[in-house]
Formats: structure tokens, sequence, C-alpha cells
């Protein structure tokens, strides 16, 4: 399913407009990155909890030339599900 298809999904089961779906969940994105940036990590109820998280630096080896990469630190997103989306998708299958 692509943005498209998910605002106007989401739009029918609202009833509102596909032009007031997008805005809406164009600010929601907006929200949520803005928060990102700040470090908070955000839960949603019976879904799960997004978190920024920091890798430390590391050292690689290239397989091939066996040359040595120092790797740098980084932020990453991460997303850990709820026991009830975990249930859900247990079942679901």
């Amino acid at each position: 399913m692509n943005n498209k298809e998910f605002t106007a999904e989401l739009a029918k089961r609202v009833d509102r407009t596909n032009k007031e779906t997008t805005s809406f969940v164009s600010s929601l994105l907006d929200e949520m990155s803005k928060r990102w940036t700040e470090g908070d990590s955000i839960t949603i109820l019976n879904f799960g909890t997004f978190e920024v998280k920091k890798k430390t630096e590391r050292v690689s080896v290239n397989p091939t030339t066996k040359q040595r990469m120092l790797i740098p630190p980084k932020l990453v997103l991460t997303f850990r599900a709820s026991q009830n989306m975990k249930d859900t998708l247990i079942n679901e299958s």
C-alpha cells in the first residue's frame, strides 16, 4: 500500500476528504519527525514505540581487501511493537 492508497482508505474510514486526510497525515508525520529530532520517543497505544537510538562507532573490515574502516556513530529510528500488536499479527497469520 502506497501513501495515496493509505490516505484514501483512511479518508473513507473517518468520513473526510482526501485533501483533509492528506493534510492531517502530513501534519502528524511532521510533528513526529520534530519530536524525534529532539530525542523524544513516541508510544502509540496498542501499536508500539518509535525511538531514536545512537549507534556507537565501530570498526568494519572489507572482506575483499581486508581494509579496516571506522564507521562513525549515527542516530537510527527503531520501532518496538506492543504486545497487543504482536498478538494481533500472530493471530492473523
